[in-house]
């Protein structure tokens, strides 16, 4: 485990994010990111007011329950290996969360959550043809799905 003040030295966290970046990908030109030998592990948190209320609502958006429960006022649903996103009850900062997960069954999963009771509160398509549906949970966090055309 690095101390705080090894994050700054050569090496640390501040030599990191002062890599050389390459053009087209803008992700360092000499990290085994951009060679893809890197696992990438992500822990999209959502800030909730009322942990109870916002189980439920999640439950019904994801449509399943969640993988694990770290503590009582924290709900963890794995999405796919090494990609998880969580709600915590954090009312302070309730109602800033902005997500997007970008899926192969984009029609197939609204059409699911509509059967769950949930409906988009936007659809958008982008000039490359991109599309993202967006959601929003009872403190006004949005969290939307997105698709890439095939192609």
């Amino acid at each position: 485990m690095q101390v705080a003040a090894d994050l700054d030295s050569p090496g640390g966290r501040d030599a990191e994010r002062h890599r050389p970046y390459a053009a087209s990908s803008g992700r360092p030109a000499d990290s085994s990111v951009a060679a893809g030998r890197q696992t990438v592990h992500l822990f999209a948190g959502i800030p909730v007011k009322d942990f109870t209320e916002s189980l439920t609502w999640y439950e019904r958006l994801l449509g399943f329950p969640p993988s694990m429960f770290p503590h009582d006022r924290e709900a963890v649903w794995e999405l796919a290996d090494h990609r998880m996103v969580y709600i915590v009850q954090r009312p302070e900062r309730a109602g800033n969360a902005l997500h997007t997960v970008m899926v192969d069954d984009l029609d197939s999963r609204v059409g699911k959550i509509s059967q769950r009771g949930l409906e988009p509160v936007s659809l958008e398509t982008y000039s490359n043809g991109v599309r993202k549906i967006t959601y929003v949970d009872p403190d006004g966090n949005e969290i939307a799905f997105g698709a890439v055309p095939a192609g």
